[in-house]
């Protein structure tokens, strides 16, 4: 059995751990990365999200801009199709910042290891103990089979929903608010195919569609499905033909398709995020519907609140920043909650009535309309998207 001591032991090493490993590395805070996962297998992982205007302004701040986009494109600008007709709506100026989360999570990587963080893979059996405790420790076996005890300050849990993190959490000592959105789907299709100019969302009869940059030569389409399908019910004839129907297109070039899944659409906050000794960031916390691409860009957000907080706590004996977190990230994302949630409904709502019923068509029509049509409904969303606000 190894023994260490830590500031913090951040379990997880995707966006949110990273993120927070790089933070506290500029407060002068040191840490220990675990993920359970090869690096290899984290820098090929294909997930979504693009990091939004205020959030690439915050990594900036913490002078991580150069390297965490370097060479990635701006864009404010989104496409809107109601029926074939195109609205683009948008600001250069305000934009976020389009480098797909993979390529987010190699540049964080490439940028902890640089700065000597002390970031370790292939860490299994990770278990927290004594969290209520002023020292809590965790476990874990490395890749040689040896055990490991970190005792620590302070645990941040960056593991995702599924992780163990929110699962060391006692029975009763977090409130979980979740909500079922009407039994929808979505068919995600990563492909070798060009993208538009722009980010765009279609809206009409034949139901919901997107498509999303990942590269300059790959491509992220949604098709809104049932909850229930899988991918065997969408072989590529019927994604290509549903794609050039819902996006209006009949000239959509092809490509190959590489990564398909469907998952159902969620909402889910836990509240407090943290209980004794660790704290809760990104999807461990919260996971929130893909529409505005905002999943990724909270777990940002968390890590700086998270990481300011930590600074204090550790420089200045200061907690209070600590005892304030989950209140001021629950601020945050509960306005993206209802942004999302109002983008669901305009979009999905809009198309054919037998789900939703005429009178909700009705109102989702409206809302669209107002987007597209009045320069100060459009200038609030744009906003919103950008995470200003």
């Amino acid at each position: 059995m190894v023994t260490e001591n830590t500031a913090v032991v951040v379990v997880g090493g995707g966006p949110a751990g990273l993120t927070v490993a790089a933070l506290l590395r500029r407060c002068g805070v040191d840490c220990v990365v675990l993920e359970v996962r090869s690096r290899e297998h984290i820098e090929k992982r294909q997930r979504a999200g693009i990091v939004e205007y205020q959030a690439a302004e915050m990594l900036a701040g913490w002078g991580l801009a150069d390297r965490l986009f370097a060479g990635a494109p701006r864009s404010g600008r989104l496409e809107i199709r109601v029926d074939g007709t195109v609205h683009v709506l948008g600001d250069d100026a305000v934009g976020g910042v389009l480098v797909p989360q993979q390529v987010l999570v190699r540049n964080l990587i490439d940028t902890v290891l640089d700065e000597g963080v002390d970031l370790r893979f292939d860490a299994a059996e990770v278990s927290l103990h004594d969290l209520d405790a002023d020292r809590p420790t965790v476990r874990y076996r490395d890749a040689a089979g040896e055990e490991h005890t970190l005792t620590c300050r302070y645990v941040a849990g960056c593991d995702g929903f599924h992780g163990v993190s929110r699962a060391s959490v006692p029975d009763g000592a977090l409130t979980t608010s979740s909500f079922d959105h009407g039994g929808i789907g979505w068919l995600t299709v990563l492909a070798d195919t060009s993208p538009y100019p722009h980010p765009m969302l279609s809206v009409s009869d034949a139901g919901y569609a997107a498509q999303f940059a990942r590269g300059p030569a790959a491509s992220r389409f949604y098709l809104q499905c049932g909850s229930e399908d899988t991918p065997a019910d969408w072989p590529a004839s019927r994604i290509w033909s549903e794609l050039r129907d819902r996006l209006g297109d009949p000239g959509l070039p092809t490509g190959a398709i590489t990564e398909t899944e469907v998952f159902a659409l969620r909402s889910v906050v836990h509240d407090p995020m943290s209980w004794g000794r660790l704290f809760l960031v990104g999807d461990a916390a919260h996971i929130i519907l893909p529409l505005g691409g905002k999943g990724m860009n909270l777990a940002l957000h968390d890590a700086d609140v998270f990481a300011r907080a930590v600074r204090a706590a550790v420089h200045d004996d200061d907690e209070s920043g600590l005892r304030d977190y989950t209140g001021v990230c629950l601020r945050r994302v509960w306005r993206y909650m209802e942004f999302c949630n109002w983008l669901l409904e305009a979009t999905h709502d809009s198309g054919d009535s037998s789900r939703v019923g005429p009178f909700r068509r009705g109102l989702a029509r409206a809302r669209l309309a107002s987007l597209t049509e009045s320069p100060t409904v459009a200038r609030h969303f744009t906003d919103l998207m950008a995470g200003i606000g």
